[in-house]
Formats: structure tokens, sequence, C-alpha cells
């Protein structure tokens, strides 16, 4: 009988393993999953691998098309702009001003939320009621246009643009933390938890946040999405990273007046936030299915 239990509970899959099996059976979800790590690769060893320099110029070789293209050049696989620098190379290098600025964002958006939310649902009375307001407020203004009034303030560059797009991330993750853990303050098992005489530590590790995973895992995702749209509208807009940064809104922003004469220069950076936010989109929306079923 011993030896039976024994053959069970090593049978048994844990919640981590038993979510991860339901994630990988998720063709989209694992696709977006490798793309993110492809991404993240990218940031870290992207300008290694990159063929050339980031500002390299190579006079004679200006606006060559892709290639592929008829009169494309294989020594420059996505062509060159009008100062003949390397597009794929400029591209691989402006991950890291993107996609990877965007991550650190969003990290650290995340982490604050959590600190604040749960801070916040735990407690109740005027401060909770106080902050809950200052929350309703701060939402009712798109987090674009709030991270254009803080940059207008403190003035065009990277390091503005991420704190701008991180105080603007903040207080919507926040409040959705702050409903999560409130409303699962008032379920059975946290009363009966209570009841038992388990400390609100206790609780907010084993009986809280893991009930909260897919919101947490949902949150973080879209977030990320948001944080490389803003990143990219601001350097679109020259209130971001600034030239010669190959940070993609910077370049489409910088390639816009090239559309009909060079049309790959402005429709390569557009194509990469494109698909950058889309396998994030796809890992979210995976590990959030993904979860939902573990639980259940």
């Amino acid at each position: 009988m011993q030896s039976d239990n024994f053959y069970y509970e090593k049978q048994t899959p844990s919640p981590l393993r038993y979510v991860w099996r339901i994630f990988n059976t998720d063709i989209a979800a694992m696709t977006g999953f490798y793309g993110v790590l492809g991404l993240i690769f990218l940031c870290l060893f992207g300008e290694i691998i990159a063929p050339y320099g980031l500002n390299q110029q190579f006079l004679g070789y200006q606006l060559l098309p892709p290639s592929w293209s008829r009169y494309g050049d294989v020594s420059f696989f996505l062509g060159t702009d009008d100062l003949g620098r390397d597009v794929l190379s400029r591209l691989l290098a402006g991950t890291v001003s993107t996609f990877g600025s965007a991550l650190l964002v969003t990290l650290g958006a995340i982490f604050c939320g959590m600190v604040l939310g749960v801070l916040a649902g735990i407690t109740s009375g005027i401060r909770s009621a106080i902050l809950n307001h200052i929350l309703d407020t701060l939402l009712c203004i798109p987090s674009l246009l709030l991270a254009i009034v803080i940059v207008a303030f403190a003035g065009p560059s990277l390091q503005n643009t991420m704190f701008a797009v991180w105080l603007a991330l903040l207080p919507r993750m926040i409040r959705t933390i702050y409903s999560a853990v409130h409303d699962k303050l008032d379920k059975e098992y946290i009363v009966a938890a209570r009841l038992d005489g388990a400390s609100t530590r206790y609780i907010l590790f084993y009986a809280i946040l893991p009930n909260i995973a897919a919101v947490l895992a949902t949150e973080f995702t879209r977030a990320l999405s948001i944080a490389i749209l803003d990143i990219a509208a601001l350097g679109f807009l020259n209130l971001g990273a600034q030239l010669p940064s190959s940070e993609w809104g910077a370049m489409l922003g910088d390639y816009l007046e090239l559309l009909y004469i060079a049309p790959w220069t402005v429709m390569l950076p557009g194509l990469a936030i494109f698909i950058s936010a889309l396998l994030v989109n796809l890992l979210g929306d995976g590990m959030r299915r993904a979860i939902n079923e573990g639980i259940e």
C-alpha cells in the first residue's frame, strides 16, 4: 500500500509542470514563447551578430534594396538606407533599444505594481478609498498621452522615455493587482484560512498570489506590448531615442520621407515593431489559457 502511494505521488505532476504541459500543446503560445526568447537573445547579442557596425557607412551603396531584389546586393541582406548604413545591422542593434527597454520598464512596473497593489488590496477603509479614486483619475488619461506629457517636461531621450512609459503603466498595473487581490479576500477559502489562524503573509503568498497568476501573466504581457508600442511611438515623434539611435520607432520616423523611393527602410522597422507586439500577445494569451485550465 505504501509503495502504491509513493508511485502515485511520484507520477502526479506538480501544478507548474501541469500548466507547462498544457502550454506546450498550444502552437500559438509556443510560437510566442520562442519568439520572445529570440528577442531577448537579440537584446543580448544583437550588436555582436550584426554583420556591420551600427552607424558604419558605405559610400556608393546608398538606398540599396534587399538582396532578393533585382538591384540588391548579397552583402546587404535587407538593403541600406540613405546614408549607406546596413538596415539589418541597425534593426538587430535596435532590438535592445525598443524591446529591451520595454522589457525593463515592464519588469519595473510589475514589481512596483505588485507591491503597491497588494498593500492596497489587503487594506480597507479611507486609505483604500483614496487610492482607488486616485487610480481611477489617472486611468482616465491614455498611457501614451501621459508619457508624452512627461517627456515634454523631462526632455527627449531614451532614458526619459523609459521613465515616462513606466510611470504611465504603473497606475493600471496597481489597479489590476489591487482589484484581483481585493476580490480574492472575500472567497471562502480565504475566510477559512483566517479562521484557522493563518497569518496575512501566509494567506498572501500561498492563497492569493497563486490564484491571481493568470491575471499577473496577462497583465505583464499586455503591459509589455503597450510599452513596446509607446516607446516606438515616442521615438517616431522624435520625443524618445534621438538619432543616430537605431531604436525602431526613431528609424521609422527618420525614414518616413523615403517611403516612396525606398519603402523597405520604412516597412522593416514597422514590421519589427508589429512582430514583437504580436509575439508578446501570443505568449500572454497562451499563458492565461494554460493557467486557467491548470487551475480548473
